[in-house]
């Protein structure tokens, strides 16, 4: 059979659209001749034609949107081989052309070509409709964690196949990202010794990120950048990481003006990331906002940059300028200043502001004067994972008061978003989420089960704390055991109406075949015997409180987990999978003795047995790869369990 594919138009998501239904439809049905067309509209030519794109003809098969630019939509409607896929936008389209390959049996457990799951089937008459509006606006990544180039690249590929449309790349260089995984460096000590460490410079790591936009450009997807940086990047100091043991010149004329904490104006704890400045000092003021204005002008292809203070907390200015407001009141008055300079020079670039830490208490008097310039990002880094926002999002009793530089971060999610509504009284535009279900919590629940069902229904619930999306600060190697908290993510995020159970078993059994129940089953065991992931993501768990329920229940799972690789029938379309699956069962094999001795308050014993494992996932770091971030994996649980 001959399908022509027509691509409307030159745009160059519409182009990879094309190349994407191409490759795909010819993976499936090898016997299919496809012929690839460019048209600026539709013509009546003949059978078997697919077109590909915008078109007033396809406009009206679009469900209406907010905003055709921002919001995306699409299409698809082919009756026997002909008809439309399009959508509100370029990148809705590519989207539209991977539903419609999924409605063709196709799937995408993880990142990556081992998470490609494409059927061999025969494609003689084709017929889908689809209609669909995703039920969040902002559906993105946000790199963390180690990573080489093809980890992101891979990431990036990833995104609009499950219907997610941004990408954020953190700083003015990604360098410690990069830096983590090709130094091999590891946490408390020199890192993996069975790889050759290679040493990165921000040239290299600018010609990666160059690239990388190019992906991130060819697929339409939306670019947020920067974040951390604008406190020092533009004072001539260098903020490509969190490095303690860096020296730094620090020009005098930036000394000048750095936070003055007990009677000192110095870095804080010798990182410029987190060491804020006097912001009270016209000067700051206008450096800052000036650089972000020039930095627009100079990036268009940054759709939305993202305006930080210093990470970290009780870390802000005690001069007494300083001390007259709280930081939320001075991160507003620079705020409406950079919109000023902007809208003077003519830049579009949308500008996302941050709530966090200790700007987690809301201004007093401050109020943004051009809210649709901004997009407010909730980050509630602080929080507990076992706990969902639908149920937070009343608090009872009062905030704490805001003290200067002696505020102690939420744990509670309520508390949290108690403090968003007070932002949420003056502040009506966009909004997302930037949370961190996948950057540590999901370290201690060893099936991923909970994880990915408190992480869909974070998802779910987000309309309930008035919040329209989310990017996910997470570590992009975050598949071991299984992709499933990333897709479910995805899903809930494109459909809130959808059925967890449901998407899971699809999940499943796209990833292992016809015993992904048996595999589900065994995970979802192994998340029920952990609660190490329903305390506080970033504090070590309490030693007088078992991490685990049943031991013996554990050491069972592993087992079955063991019987269960042996006796499948292996089939090549899953083989990914289950290898990965059997360096998993190993890790859970290793990590009982582990949790054993925690539990028994036993530190040697737990000490010995965390080396054997991470000698372990050192030795097969190049195959785990792709599904696992080992350096994170041994910071999170270290500090989860008070490993040294």
């Amino acid at each position: 059979m001959i399908i022509r594919l027509a691509q409307l138009g030159n745009h160059p998501a519409v182009a990879f659209a094309v190349q994407e239904l191409n490759r795909y439809l010819k993976q499936m049905d090898g016997t299919l001749a496809i012929d690839l067309l460019q048209m600026n509209a539709p013509a009546p030519i003949g059978e078997n034609i697919i077109f590909v794109g915008l078109c007033e003809e396809g406009k009206a098969l679009v469900p209406k949107v907010k905003d055709p630019e921002l919001d995306d939509a699409i299409a698809v409607e082919i009756k026997e081989n002909s008809g439309f896929i399009t959508g509100t936008n370029p990148r809705s389209v590519l989207i539209a052309a991977y539903r419609f390959l999924k409605a063709l049996g196709c799937a995408w457990v993880r990142p990556g070509k081992g998470g490609e799951r494409i059927p061999q089937k025969k494609l003689e008459s084709i017929s889908v409709s689809l209609q669909e509006v995703p039920s969040r606006r902002h559906r993105g990544i946000c790199i963390e964690g180690a990573v080489n180039y093809e980890n992101v690249r891979d990431m990036i590929d990833f995104l609009p196949k499950v219907g997610m449309n941004t990408y954020f790349v953190q700083f003015f260089a990604p360098f410690i990202f990069f830096d983590r995984w090709y130094s091999h460096m590891g946490f408390q000590n020199d890192g993996n010794p069975y790889l050759k460490k290679e040493n990165i410079t921000r040239e290299l790591v600018d010609g990666m990120t160059r690239s990388l936009e190019n992906e991130i450009s060819r697929r339409a997807l939306c670019y947020h950048k920067v974040g951390h940086g604008w406190t020092c990047e533009p004072f001539g100091v260098e903020g490509m990481g969190w490095y303690q043991d860096k020296v730094y010149d620090i020009p005098k004329e930036t000394k000048d003006i750095l936070a003055l904490l007990d009677g000192k104006r110095q870095l804080f704890k010798n990182v410029p990331l987190n060491t804020n400045l006097c912001y009270s000092n016209s000067r700051v003021q206008e450096k800052m906002t000036q650089a972000i204005c020039d930095y627009c002008e100079k990036n268009p292809q940054v759709e939305v940059v993202h305006f930080w203070l210093a990470d970290g907390h009780n870390n802000h200015c005690e001069c007494e300028h300083c001390r007259k407001k709280r930081p939320a009141d001075w991160f507003v008055e620079m705020l409406n200043e950079l919109d000023e300079k902007m809208t003077a020079a003519g830049v579009k670039t949308r500008v996302v502001f941050l709530v966090y830490n200790e700007l987690l208490w809301a201004p007093e008097k401050g109020k943004i004067k051009n809210p649709d310039r901004f997009i407010l990002m909730f980050a509630p880094i602080s929080r507990t994972y076992g706990q969902n926002y639908g149920a937070s999002r009343e608090y009872s009793g009062e905030l704490p008061p805001y003290i200067r530089n002696a505020v102690e971060t939420p744990s509670s999610l309520a508390e949290n978003v108690a403090h968003l509504r007070n932002w949420q009284k003056d502040f009506t535009g966009d909004s997302f989420s930037f949370d961190y279900h996948l950057m540590w919590a999901h370290m201690g629940d060893l099936g991923y089960e909970k994880c990915a069902r408190h992480l869909f229904r974070d998802m779910q619930e987000l309309p309930q704390i008035g919040l329209d999306g989310m990017v996910s600060c997470q570590i992009q190697r975050c598949c071991f055991p299984t992709g499933l908290p990333l897709c479910m993510m995805a899903a809930a995020l494109w459909d809130e109406k959808a059925d967890f159970d449901q998407k899971a078993l699809e999940y499943y059994q796209a990833a292992y075949g016809k015993d992904g129940e048996k595999v589900h089953e065994i995970l979802a065991r192994v998340s029920e015997i952990m609660v190490l992931y329903d305390g506080p993501a970033s504090r070590p768990w309490p030693h007088d409180t078992p991490c685990c329920r049943d031991l013996d229940a554990l050491k069972k799972a592993a087992d079955d987990l063991a019987l269960l690789l042996k006796e499948h029938q292996a089939e090549a379309l899953f083989a990914p999978e289950w290898e990965m699956l059997a360096h998993y069962q190993v890790y859970l094999s290793m990590l009982h003795p582990v949790i054993a001795s925690w539990e028994k308050q036993d530190q040697q014993g737990m000490e010995d047995a965390f080396k054997q494992l991470m000698d372990y996932l050192w030795k097969h770091e190049l195959a785990l790869q792709s599904c696992l971030d080992v350096q994170n994996a041994e910071k999170t649980l270290k500090k989860k369990l008070g490993i040294q």
